[in-house]
C-alpha cells in the first residue's frame, strides 16, 4: 500500500518568516524609490508569489523585475536567515513520519531559497522532498503541488495539503486533494474558511490529530 502523502506550506505553516519577508520587501520599495506598504499590507505578501503582491499594492508593470531583483538581494543576504520553527513543528513531523507519511513542503517560494532555508532550520531530515516555485515565482501553488505529486516514486493513492492561506486550499483543490488550514499562520480573518478548508486546525496538536484521523483511507485520492 502507497504511503500516504502530506504536502506542507513552509511560510505561515512550519516557519515563522512574516518579520524577515516583510523586511526584505520594504527594504525593496525604498531602494526603487516606492512608498512602503504599511505592516498590515505588507502582511499580506507572505503567501503568494511576489508578483502577485506587488501587483497587488500597485507596482506598475514596468518596474515589477526592479522590485523583486532589490527583494532578492537583500532576503538572499539577510530576510531568509530570520525565520524560526514553530513550536512543536519537529515533533509533528517525526510522528507523522512514524506512522507512514511522506511529507514534502509545497512552498510559493522560490525552490532555491527553499532548499537551503529548510536545511538551515533542521527541517530536511524530515522531510521526504522540498518542492518550491522557479526563481521568476511564474505559475501557482497549484503548479507546485502538482509538481510534487508528478514526482512521487508510485502512484500517489492519497494526499493531503497542510497551509495556512487560501492559495494553499485553492491550489489543493485543483489538483484534486484536500487542504487543512492551520490558524497560527498569516491568514486574514475568515480567509481559510472563505477559501473552503476540508479542515482548520488551531494548534499544531489539533493538525496532528487530524491528520493521524485521516489515514485509513479518507484522504481525498488524487484526481
Amino acid at each position: 500500500m502507497t504511503s500516504p502523502l502530506v504536502l506542507v506550506d513552509l511560510d505561515g505553516t512550519l516557519i515563522d518568516s512574516i518579520s524577515g519577508i516583510t523586511a526584505s520587501i520594504a527594504v525593496a520599495f525604498r531602494r526603487c524609490g516606492l512608498p512602503v506598504p504599511t505592516p498590515t499590507e505588507l502582511r499580506t505578501f507572505i503567501g503568494p508569489p511576489i508578483y502577485d503582491g506587488l501587483r497587488a499594492h500597485g507596482v506598475p508593470e514596468d518596474r515589477l523585475d526592479e522590485v523583486v531583483r532589490a527583494y532578492r538581494e537583500d532576503f538572499g543576504a539577510t530576510g531568509m536567515h530570520d525565520a524560526t520553527v514553530f513550536d512543536g513543528i519537529p515533533e509533528l513531523l517525526a510522528d507523522l513520519r512514524s506512522a507512514g507519511c511522506r511529507l514534502v513542503v509545497a512552498t510559493s517560494k522560490p525552490e532555491v531559497f527553499a532548499v537551503p532555508i529548510c536545511a538551515d532550520l533542521g527541517l530536511t531530515p524530515h522531510l521526504d522532498g522540498v518542492f518550491g516555485a522557479p526563481l521568476d515565482e511564474s505559475g501557482t501553488k497549484a503548479d507546485v503541488i502538482a509538481r510534487a505529486l508528478a514526482a512521487e516514486p508510485g502512484p500517489v493513492s492519497a494526499a493531503l495539503m497542510v497551509g495556512d492561506r487560501e492559495h494553499d486550499v485553492h491550489g489543493a483543490r485543483e489538483n484534486g486533494i484536500d487542504c487543512v488550514g492551520v490558524t497560527w499562520g498569516y491568514a486574514a480573518p475568515g480567509e481559510l474558511t472563505t477559501a473552503g478548508a476540508a479542515v482548520i486546525v488551531d494548534t499544531v496538536e489539533d493538525l496532528r490529530r487530524t491528520v493521524l484521523a485521516r489515514l485509513d483511507g479518507v484522504l481525498v485520492p488524487r484526481a
